[in-house]
């Protein structure tokens, strides 16, 4: 491994830049007046030709490793990203935000191509360069941005931006009859910062001029793309979806003139809108009636589940009251053994004295008649019960 000639070497092996002690005034060479990442988001992310770098140092290209161990405030990692950047969307703001955070410290400039490189190359867009620009604005991961951005990258462009990084997706780019527009970005190496043609005051007779570093070649720099989400299928959906978008218009107060429309297809929309309007009473009353249905139901499932409560409630009373041991056939039973009671009193007790008659005989009712002896008229009869009578005053 050849070594610089201070004899200075890192641990990997690859030669370390001489100290700043080596050289008087190094100091002074290598001041930065970089801008600074935007801190905060209260207002929109300026123009390249209204705030430019304007650094005293002379540009050193870092190395990725160099980017991603960190660099100091004053010297953000400058990354640049470019696009037509159509309709913004999602996917948009995700490369952006990938290529803002690929490092600790980065500045991150967004090129925006304009209309007649756009129109010539890819074709026609939806919204103007002052829409796409002032859309770019308004990124919350954008630094900088630059109008009228060159289609294809050069190295005055890069060395006028001070750009240390490119960063794209990683699916080549054909236009312009080229396979890839970034093709000659992502096999560009960095010239060793140690070698004689290096902008940097240090000297070194360890490389020869025009030596590419071994390890950090390449200032490409890819990032991910959004699936399910780009300007082509968002356009796609609106060229499939025309009809509907068209009426929807014409709805809002467009005229056919402005969409672009013929007099035919006009009324036709006109008429489908109509009878899109029946369609939708239609709808609302069969949702109003279908309510109403199911709240009749709903009272009527309720008035059927009170009225089979009552029911049973009525039954059991009936049952308890005129059933076989219900409430009605006790009292019933109570009250005719009451009526019998009081028609058939007890008997006296066989021990108990008797006065004139005989012990074997027990006294009987004076309504009781003998079956041997009937009496033979009614007239017999009412003396008969006159004599007992008699005999129980007698008794008395």
């Amino acid at each position: 491994m050849p070594v610089l000639a201070g004899g200075a070497e890192s641990e990997a092996g690859i030669p370390k830049a001489p100290s700043d002690e080596r050289r008087p005034g190094a100091m002074e060479e290598l001041e930065h007046t970089c801008p600074q990442p935007r801190l905060t988001l209260t207002a929109p992310a300026p123009f390249a030709d209204e705030t430019s770098c304007q650094c005293r140092a002379p540009h050193e290209k870092l190395t990725i490793a160099q980017a991603r161990l960190g660099t100091p405030v004053d010297r953000p990692v400058r990354v640049y990203a470019d696009g037509i950047f159509d309709l913004f969307h999602s996917g948009h703001a995700r490369a952006l935000m990938q290529a803002k955070t690929l490092f600790p410290n980065s500045y991150l400039l967004v090129g925006v191509c304009s209309d007649d490189l756009t129109h010539k190359f890819k074709g026609f867009t939806v919204m103007n360069e002052t829409e796409r620009y002032e859309a770019l604005r308004h990124c919350r991961y954008v630094d900088e941005v630059i109008r009228d951005a060159p289609w294809t990258l050069t190295p005055e462009f890069l060395e006028k931006h001070k750009i240390d990084f490119v960063a794209h997706d990683d699916i080549p780019y054909s236009s312009a009859g080229s396979d890839d527009v970034y093709k000659h970005i992502k096999e560009a190496g960095f010239l060793c910062p140690f070698s004689a043609t290096c902008r940097s005051a240090w000297s070194c007779r360890a490389f020869p001029a025009g030596f590419l570093f071994p390890l950090c070649s390449g200032m490409f720099v890819p990032t991910q793309r959004t699936e399910g989400i780009s300007t082509s299928d968002i356009i796609t959906r609106i060229v499939r979806d025309y009809d509907v978008y068209a009426r929807r218009n014409l709805q809002r107060g467009y005229t056919a003139k402005e969409l672009n429309v013929s007099f035919i297809n006009e009324k036709k929309y006109r008429f489908q809108n109509q009878v899109d309007k029946m369609k939708e009473k239609v709808k609302n009353v069969e949702e109003k009636s279908k309510e109403f249905v199911n709240k009749v139901e709903e009272k009527s499932h309720d008035l059927i589940q009170k009225w089979e409560e009552k029911s049973r409630e009525f039954i059991g009373n009936f049952l308890e009251l005129f059933g076989p041991d219900g409430a009605l056939k006790q009292m019933f039973q109570e009250r005719s053994g009451r009526m019998l009671q009081a028609f058939s009193p007890r008997q006296s007790p066989t021990s108990s004295p008797t006065r004139g008659r005989s012990p074997s005989r027990s006294p009987s009712p004076p309504w009781v008649f003998n079956k041997s002896s009937p009496p033979s008229s009614p007239k017999a009869a009412s003396a008969s019960l006159s004599s007992m009578s008699e005999g129980d005053e007698d008794e008395k």
